[in-house]
């Protein structure tokens, strides 16, 4: 048992949700922003994925189950019909929380959902400087498929952003 699972998030996981997602923008170079979320954002952003049929899973501490140790979640990839098929997927872990399988169960989960709604791919846009992430992805059958280089700034640093791709 690996202290935690994983299960659907809803709104009482949203303020950690939050957490993770403030600490990476502020911390790290995963999310290429500068700006904090709120919770009325996070909430806006849940109704969307949900509405559109999107899975949004949190890992939990049973014993504290409000208490989130990351999340991850998938969406529409490019807005076009000939995508339809594919989508980019995002994984995020607690900084407490990490090296503790958190972000393998959490796209395993996500990767499981994608193959139960019928598609035929997932994207995952990382960071070329994160090199556990992509290893994760790596351990998961993820492909690397491109590198694009400086398409991306953060900090004032110029940003490489490479796409890892898993078919389903």
């Amino acid at each position: 048992m690996p202290g935690f699972e994983v299960v659907d998030a809803g709104e009482t996981h949203l303020p950690g949700i939050m957490a993770i997602f403030n600490h990476a923008v502020r911390e790290t170079f995963s999310i290429w922003s500068e700006t904090e979320t709120t919770l009325e954002q996070r909430k806006a952003w849940l109704a969307v994925r949900r509405g559109a049929g999107f899975p949004v899973v949190v890992a939990i501490d049973p014993a504290n189950p409000d208490d989130v140790l990351g999340y991850g979640s998938f969406g529409v990839f490019r807005d076009f019909p000939g995508y339809v098929k594919t989508v980019e997927h995002s994984v995020y872990v607690s900084p407490a929380a990490q090296r503790r399988g958190v972000g393998r169960a959490i796209l395993a989960t996500l990767v499981q959902r994608a193959k139960g709604l019928g598609l035929s791919a997932m994207v995952g846009g990382i960071d070329s400087a994160n090199a556990a992430s992509i290893a994760l992805h790596e351990q998961a059958g993820f492909e690397i498929q491109g590198n694009l280089k400086g398409v991306g700034r953060k900090f004032g640093k110029s940003l490489d952003l490479v796409f890892m791709v898993k078919a389903l």
